[in-house]
C-alpha cells in the first residue's frame, strides 16, 4: 500500500514521461492530477513513440488502471483523438477511469484563449499555447464550469449551456474575436461526448480510496509541466494554470495529503523552458546549440524550440522546499557529453547580494545574473560506451559524471535515486 508522485523541479520538459512509465511497471494506477493538453509527455516502449496530452503514460500497459483525476482540464476531442489513436495501434480496451469532477475545454474556452491572448501587447504574451486552459480553469473559479459529470445529466447538461454559450458569446464579442459558439451544435457535441466517455466518468476519489486501503494497490501520480509553472509558486504571470507543485496532486487527485509516500522531482541536467518569461542561465551561444540540437529540445505539444541553458540549482531547491522532495531524478545527462566545463547556478546576483532563493520580483530578477560554479566535463562518450551502464550501475560512470551528479545532491540536500540517460527503458540506472 504505497503512493509515489513524480514533480517535474524546472520549467516542464524534464521527461517525466520516460520515468513514470519506468514506474509505471511496479504501479497498479497511475494518476494525471492536474493540467490538460498544454502538456505533453513521450514515452518510447520498445523502440516505439507514444506521445501523450492527456492520457496517463500507463495506458500502453493494458493491465494497469489509468486514471484523469478532478484537478485535470479536458478536451474532449483531445482525450477522444487520443484513445482513437491508441486503438488503431492495437490498444483499444482502455482501463481508463474519469474523474467526474474535472473540468471539460469546449470550443469557447479556446476562441478566449486565443482572443485574451492577441489583444496583449508583445510584452505582456504569455506564451499561451490557446488550447482553453486558462479560461476553463477561470470557468471554474468563477463556478460556472462544465464537469464531466454534467455529461451523464442531460437536463443539467442543457441548463448549463443555456448560461454558458450566450455568456460566452457576448464575451467574445466584446474581445472583437472572430466567430461565435451555437448552443445546438455545442448541446449535440456534449450529447456524443457523453456517449463515447461516459463509460469511463466516476468518482475517482473514492477509487482511489478503495484501492489504497481495502486492496493494498500502488499508486503513481503523475505531474504536468513542472514547479516553476505553478501559479502561485512559478515565475508568475509566465506560468500554466494550476498547481504543479506537490499541493496539487492532493487536491487534484483526492487523495489526503498523510497518503503519500515518496515524492520524486525530476531534474533535467541543464534548463529549459518554452514560452516567455525569465530564465537566468539561458545561453544564446554555441553550447545552448549544443543543448538543443543533442537533447532534440523542441515542445511536444507546441513543437517550439526550447531555450536552452546551464542547470539552476536556485530552482531545483525552490522546488526541493515546495514540493518535499524525497528524492531527486537526473535525466539526459548524455545530453552533457563533449562539454569541456559544465556551469552550475547556486545564487542569483541580486545587485547588492546574492540570494539563495528564488525571488518574487521579476523585474530585479531580470536584472540579475546567475552565480557560477564551474565543474570540469568528461569529454565524450560514444553510444557503445553507454550500453553496459545499465547493468553496471554508478561505477560505470565517468568520474566528473559522478562528481557532477553528487554536486547536484549535496547542493539540493536529498539524494538522487535514479539516472537517466537516454530516453529508452533500458538507459536507466538506479542508485
Amino acid at each position: 500500500m504505497s503512493v509515489t508522485a513524480i514533480i517535474g523541479t524546472q520549467w516542464g520538459d524534464e521527461g517525466k514521461g520516460k520515468i513514470t512509465d519506468y514506474y509505471a511497471q511496479r504501479a497498479d494506477i497511475v494518476v494525471r492530477f492536474q493540467g490538460g493538453n498544454n502538456a505533453g509527455h513521450t514515452i518510447v516502449v520498445d523502440g516505439t513513440e507514444f506521445k501523450f496530452h492527456l492520457l496517463p503514460s500507463c495506458v500502453v500497459r493494458p493491465e494497469k488502471m489509468a486514471v484523469i483525476g478532478n484537478g485535470v482540464v479536458i478536451d474532449p476531442e483531445v482525450l477522444l483523438g487520443e484513445m482513437e489513436d491508441l486503438n488503431k495501434r492495437g490498444l483499444g480496451a482502455l482501463n481508463l477511469s474519469i474523474s467526474d469532477r474535472a473540468h471539460l475545454i469546449l470550443p469557447h474556452n479556446r476562441l478566449l484563449d486565443g482572443a485574451e491572448e492577441n489583444l496583449k501587447s508583445s510584452e505582456n504574451k504569455i506564451g499561451t499555447t490557446k488550447k482553453g486552459i486558462g479560461p476553463t480553469y477561470a470557468d471554474k473559479i468563477n463556478r460556472y464550469g462544465l464537469r464531466a459529470g454534467d455529461l451523464l445529466k442531460p437536463d443539467l447538461l442543457k441548463e448549463k449551456l443555456e448560461f454558458l454559450v450566450p455568456l460566452k458569446n457576448r464575451m467574445l464579442q466584446a474581445l472583437e474575436a472572430p466567430g461565435q459558439v451555437d448552443l445546438t451544435e455545442t448541446l449535440e457535441r456534449c450529447q456524443d461526448y457523453a456517449r463515447r466517455l461516459g463509460p469511463y466518468i466516476k468518482d475517482t476519489s473514492v477509487l482511489l480510496h478503495e484501492a489504497r486501503t481495502k486492496e493494498g494497490k500502488k499508486i503513481l501520480l503523475e505531474g504536468a509541466q513542472g514547479t516553476m509553472l505553478d501559479i502561485d509558486h512559478g515565475t508568475y504571470p509566465f506560468v500554466t494554470s494550476s498547481n504543479t507543485c506537490g499541493g496539487g496532486m492532493c487536491s487534484g487527485s483526492g487523495l489526503g495529503p498523510k497518503h503519500i509516500d515518496e515524492i520524486l522531482g525530476v531534474v533535467k541536467a541543464y534548463t529549459t523552458r518554452v514560452g516567455e518569461g525569465p530564465m537566468l542561465t539561458e545561453l544564446d551561444d554555441e553550447v545552448g546549440e549544443h543543448m538543443s540540437n543533442i537533447g532534440h529540445e523542441f515542445g511536444t505539444t507546441t513543437g517550439r524550440p526550447r531555450r536552452c541553458g546551464w542547470l539552476d540549482m536556485v530552482v531545483v531547491r525552490h522546488a526541493v522546499r515546495l514540493n518535499s522532495l524525497t528524492g531527486l531524478v537526473i535525466t539526459k545527462i548524455d545530453v552533457l557529453n563533449g562539454l569541456d566545463e559544465l556551469k552550475v547556478c547556486v545564487g542569483y546576483n541580486l545587485g547588492d547580494e546574492i540570494s539563495k532563493y528564488f525571488p518574487y520580483d521579476l523585474d530585479l530578477l531580470g536584472r540579475s545574473s546567475p552565480d557560477y560554479v564551474i565543474l570540469p566535463g568528461w569529454g565524450t562518450i560514444s553510444e557503445e560506451e553507454m550500453q553496459g551502464w545499465a547493468s553496471k550501475g554508478w561505477d560505470a560512470l565517468p568520474e566528473n559524471m559522478r562528481n557532477y551528479i553528487n554536486f547536484i545532491q549535496n547542493d539540493a540536500g536529498v539524494p538522487v535515486k535514479i539516472i537517466s540517460y537516454g530516453p529508452g527503458r533500458d538507459q536507466t540506472i538506479f542508485l
